[in-house]
């Protein structure tokens, strides 16, 4: 526990530190880093202890532009907190595999009709880091539209069917026996379990969990009029945005280069795969072209969306809602350039990431 004269200058809360990185216009100062240091030194933290304080640190040393210093403790950062949580790269990518495998253009046109009308949703997924957070500040801003949260419900809906086979055989495969009454009864399912997480009466709601990339086949039929924006970025701004963020919990494969970038591999192939056999279906979104034309890129998603153009949208840093994701600071301001290209400057001098750069771009 720590000593109740703990303060800023006496970090003993190492997870209260490991947040500066989502702090873009705060920076620690030399007292504080110097505690920082001196904590490190101590035998009694944890790996996870250790690592919290060293995605601050490469934070403080990245501001500061010591990019060797940074580099450091951004991949032993990384690599210690590898260790303290589970990711099966080859599991994950055999699951994305079938996935595309079920949900063939094939198996789409024989169960299409069957699911549960409600437009409500609309979904935006992508990678983490690519400026989802900012399209659904966006499009809370809108007065028809109400923003929740990062939703776990179709994903946990998904894992349910077949969960008491007794063949063991799982999503998605489990899928291929369903009768047209489930696609319908698995819909209504989503909007009934999902109400929970809503406040207002609007006609329409996001849902911001980036990894429903792999669900877009499942929601289209149980859910055929729900809406699906992907968010896109520079893949390198957004490799590196990940490899440099600590999340409070989930995206486990963010901490491994090579998980990393197989991740995002797998999520490249499984969009493409979206847009074959579901043309139209999803909308991709471009963080670039979000940034240097904001008003032309919030009329395209609200007409992707149905909805009417509103002034709101564009002055969407304006709209108070609680935002909780690692971007909340950012769409608390007006649109901005300074994230544009940021990758240049970061992959040369934070040559760790030297393998991220040459597997991601075998995904074009």
């Amino acid at each position: 526990p720590a000593s109740p004269d703990a303060s800023p200058r006496t970090p003993e809360y190492p997870d209260v530190y490991s947040i500066t990185p989502n702090l873009k216009n705060y920076k620690l100062d030399a007292a504080e880093v110097h505690a920082i240091l001196a904590q490190e030194e101590r035998d009694a933290l944890t790996d996870s202890q250790h690592a919290h304080f060293r995605f601050a640190l490469g934070k403080a040393y990245e501001d500061r532009k010591d990019y060797d210093q940074a580099r450091h403790y951004y991949h032993s950062g990384n690599k210690l907190h590898r260790t303290t949580v589970q990711y099966d790269p080859v599991v994950a990518r055999e699951q994305r595999k079938d996935i595309r495998e079920v949900f063939s253009h094939e198996f789409l046109a024989k169960n299409e009709g069957n699911g549960f009308e409600d437009p409500a949703p609309i979904l935006i997924l992508g990678m983490p880091r690519s400026g989802s957070t900012l399209i659904e500040q966006i499009l809370a801003s809108h007065s028809q539209v109400e923003g929740t949260a990062e939703l776990p419900n179709l994903g946990n809906i998904s894992t349910s069917i077949g969960r008491y086979r007794t063949d063991n055989v799982q999503f998605p495969r489990s899928c291929i026996d369903l009768r047209k009454k489930d696609w319908r009864a698995y819909g209504r399912q989503y909007i009934r379990e999902t109400r929970h997480y809503r406040e207002t009466e609007s006609p329409f709601f996001t849902d911001k969990l980036p990894n429903n990339f792999t669900m877009v086949g499942f929601l289209h039929l149980i859910l055929p009029n729900a809406k699906v924006i992907n968010t896109f970025r520079h893949p390198i701004d957004t490799l590196l945005g990940n490899y440099k963020q600590l999340y409070g919990h989930g995206q486990n494969f963010t901490y491994d280069m090579y998980d990393l970038a197989d991740y995002y591999k797998q999520y490249h192939a499984t969009i493409q795969h979206w847009h074959e056999v579901l043309p139209g279906k999803v909308l991709d979104v471009h963080y670039e072209d979000t940034v240097l034309d904001l008003e032309g890129q919030v009329r395209r998603i609200l007409d992707h969306c149905g909805l009417e153009f509103e002034e709101s949208c564009v002055r969407f840093h304006e709209n108070p809602r609680a935002v909780k994701t690692a971007s909340s600071e950012q769409v608390r301001q007006p649109i901005y350039t300074g994230a544009l290209g940021t990758w240049p400057v970061s992959y040369t001098h934070l040559r760790a990431h030297e393998t991220v750069l040459v597997i991601s771009y075998a995904v074009f």
